[in-house]
This record gives structure tokens, C-alpha cells and sequence, in this order.
């Protein structure tokens, strides 16, 4: 086995379970808040679920795995049930990548945990290793969908923002978003990507910042 397939079955080793609990989570959250405003549809539909079955975009879930941004199956709503139509289908908009922010915080936290904390050894790298990609993806996850683009959550962010005859307009054009969404990757690859990446870096790297020097600092020895 040559040097470049040990690294790409290394890095899937990480990335795929990693990338199947951040779609995992994204998607539930949107079902989950939905259900919560007074949709039931989603629950019969299975939506509100960790199973990443459930859940899965094969072109959206390569593109989270390899490119550390990518989107997941869209939960259908139903918003006959919701008291608050516009402010509830913000919520659910936004419940996704917010649930990814959180799920990053919680696996920078351990990450750290696990550096400073865990015996060196087999079981600390790996697990340190796996906490890392999680982190990152779900960085990624969250940051890419709040890009204001259909199918993009972002973009129910903005039409809802939006006043309500213009929001009827622009949504005639969701047809035209797979090639939109093609459109936004050709860009991210050739122009945009470096911006992207450096906002999830910053991201990420603000993150493992704050929990190293909290955890540097309850290592050193008290003042006298």
C-alpha cells in the first residue's frame, strides 16, 4: 500500500464518523425544533433521529468528509402547525448550525481534555484524533450553512427576513439551487475556498486557544 492510500484511509478512519454524527446532529436539530413549534410531520417522518441514515446527501456528505464543508438530506416541514410562521421557521433555519457550533465547543473541550489530561498512548492518540476531526467538521458544517444561498439554511434565514412579496419572488427561483450549490463549490474551490478556510481555522483555532489556557492554567501551582 503506497503512502497516499494510508493517508486517505487514515484520514476516512477520522473524518467518516465524525462527518455521520455532524450531519447526525444538524439534521435532527432542524426536526427537532420544527416538531417542538408544532410540526408533527417530522417525527413521522423519522427526521428526529441520530440514525445518519436518515439523514445522508452522498455528494453533500464527500464534500463535508474531503473538504470539511458540505450539507446533509433537507428536512421537509410542515409550518401549517407553527404559532409564529416567520420567527419559528428562523428558529428551525438556524436550529442546525447552531447545533453544530455547540457540538464543536463540546469536542473542543474534550479534545483539550485529552491532551492535557489523558495518559500518552494508543487510546489518547486516537481518540484525540477523532475529537479533532469532529471539531473541525462540525466548524465546517455549521459555517457553510449559514451562507445566505438556497438550498443553504442561511438562505431560510433570509428569505424569512425578507419582506413578504419579495420572499415569493426569490423563492421561485429555488429550483435553479442544485446549480446554484454547484456554482458556490466551483467558487469555494477556486476563489472563495481560502476564505472559507480561514474563517473555519479561526474558528477553530479561538476554540482549542480558550480550553488550552483554561486547562494550562488550572495546571499551574497556586499563588502564595
Amino acid at each position: 500500500m503506497n503512502e497516499n492510500m494510508r493517508s486517505f484511509l487514515y484520514q476516512l478512519l477520522f473524518s467518516l464518523p465524525a462527518t455521520l454524527l455532524a450531519i447526525s446532529i444538524h439534521e435532527s436539530a432542524h426536526a427537532l425544533v420544527s416538531y417542538l413549534c408544532g410540526d408533527k410531520q417530522v417525527k413521522a417522518d423519522g427526521r428526529i433521529s441520530l440514525n445518519p441514515f436518515h439523514h445522508l446527501d452522498l455528494v453533500g456528505t464527500l464534500c463535508l468528509i474531503f473538504f470539511h464543508f458540505g450539507w446533509a438530506k433537507p428536512v421537509v416541514v410542515n409550518t401549517s402547525g407553527y404559532r409564529h410562521k416567520r420567527l419559528d421557521f428562523i428558529l428551525v433555519a438556524l436550529a442546525g448550525p447552531l447545533s453544530n457550533f455547540l457540538l464543536a465547543v463540546l469536542s473542543a473541550f474534550l479534545e483539550c481534555l485529552v491532551y492535557y489530561k489523558m495518559t500518552p498512548g494508543i487510546p489518547k492518540a486516537i481518540l484525540f484524533q477523532l475529537l479533532m476531526c469532529l471539531t473541525i467538521i462540525d466548524i465546517g458544517l455549521g459555517v457553510f450553512n449559514l451562507i445566505p444561498i438556497p438550498p443553504l439554511d442561511g438562505s431560510n434565514v433570509l428569505f424569512s427576513l425578507l419582506p413578504r412579496s419579495v420572499s415569493q419572488k426569490v423563492r421561485q427561483y429555488r429550483r435553479y439551487s442544485p446549480f446554484l450549490l454547484v456554482i458556490l463549490l466551483v467558487a469555494f474551490s477556486y476563489i472563495g475556498g481560502g476564505l472559507l478556510s480561514t474563517v473555519n481555522t479561526s474558528i477553530y483555532n479561538s476554540l482549542i486557544g480558550l480550553f488550552s489556557g483554561l486547562f494550562q492554567a488550572s495546571a499551574l501551582p497556586a499563588a502564595v
